[in-house]
């Protein structure tokens, strides 16, 4: 399928995801055989027939039940960071989305997107904690603690539904497209139900409406992505203001599960752009630049990755990087560091 088809469906899906229309109706009896199969495997899991891993450190889960992108990896970053703030030595797992093994992999300075995955290539570089990647959350886990054994705190890269790994702490990410339609896969964009336990609530948005703080439920803490500056992919850490780029004829290029909000950060620095949406997780290998007419395109640092490791983007002067930090309420931070302190380790 092509980048161009496979983002068509995507939007169509997402679409039709966020009201009860024609197409989500038609899905309906499907997603209660969702729920079913999806709330009988939890049951198992917590009544111990089915088996899970409990690792000697405190896991934290950072997930969503919304499909898709909702700022999961500027989160694990930021938290990352407030852990060895607070004292402790985390570490990062992750299934490693795109990743070419499905055994547990540490990621090297080495390590291409192909191989681990493009969030925790990112993840490594942006914070310098150790990071293995692995289908088996619990493989990996192991593996991380025997490569780092200073490691007292584990963080897991999304997650949130794979149950063969015992977590001390859930924090759920929504953003401003809250619950969708409400309805779970494939009528709606939930893999549970809104009502699942979770510690924390977090929404990625500028504001957390009346009707937002209803629909995700909980006690919910706003994130906020903040991005000022960007830096050419060819020369990292020349960086420029993004106001200093008015004027210029900008695309904006992002394969991320909701494109839309880089879209807006960018016009929030007064920039005009044109959009080219990319599926999640793009490879770049179909050379989606090639005919673009502009003077420079602006990417993520998740597609930076990938872009920087092939040969003829990571020099393409118009490429230029934008990067993003979460920004949070330094009070959540204190409660996880409390409840992580307060985890008995196996």
């Amino acid at each position: 399928m092509s980048s161009s088809s496979s983002s068509s469906l995507e939007t169509t899906l997402t679409r039709a995801w966020l009201r009860r229309g024609p197409l989500a109706c038609a899905l309906w009896p499907l997603s209660l055989l969702f729920r079913a199969v999806s709330g009988l495997r939890a049951l198992l899991f917590r009544a111990g027939v089915l088996t899970s891993t409990r690792l000697p450190v405190p896991v934290i889960v950072v997930g969503n039940i919304f499909i898709g992108g909702t700022g999961k990896t500027p989160l694990t970053i930021w938290l990352a960071e407030a852990l060895r703030a607070a004292g402790f030595n985390p570490g990062i797992i992750s299934r490693g989305h795109g990743g070419s093994d499905s055994a547990a992999r540490q990621v090297t300075p080495d390590s291409t997107a192909r191989e681990v995955g493009d969030e925790p290539l990112l993840i490594a570089r942006r914070t310098g904690c150790p990071v293995v990647v692995g289908r088996d959350r619990g493989a990996a886990g192991r593996a991380l603690l025997a490569a780092h054994p200073q490691v007292d705190v584990i963080l897991t890269d999304d997650g949130l539904q794979h149950y063969a790994l015992r977590r001390d702490i859930e924090i759920v990410l929504f953003d401003g497209r809250g619950t969708g339609n409400g309805w779970l896969l494939p009528a709606g964009p939930l893999r549970e139900a809104p009502s699942r336990r979770r510690d924390f609530t977090i929404v990625n948005a500028a504001e957390i409406t009346p009707a937002l703080r209803q629909a995700v439920g909980g006690e919910p803490f706003r994130m906020q992505l903040a991005g000022g500056f960007a830096e050419p992919l060819a020369r990292p850490g020349h960086q420029v203001a993004l106001a200093s780029l008015r004027g210029q004829r900008i695309v904006a290029a992002c394969g991320i599960g909701n494109p839309q909000r880089f879209f807006t950060l960018l016009r929030g620095a007064g920039l005009e752009v044109r959009e080219l949406p990319l599926p999640d997780h793009h490879d770049f290998l179909d050379q989606p630049f090639v005919a673009v007419d502009a003077d420079i395109i602006l990417i993520t640092e998740k597609d930076a990755v990938k872009c920087a490791q092939i040969e003829n983007l990571k020099y393409d002067p118009r490429l230029w990087v934008v990067p993003v930090t979460a920004q949070l309420d330094a009070a959540l931070a204190q409660q996880i560091v409390e409840k992580c302190r307060g985890c008995s380790t196996a």
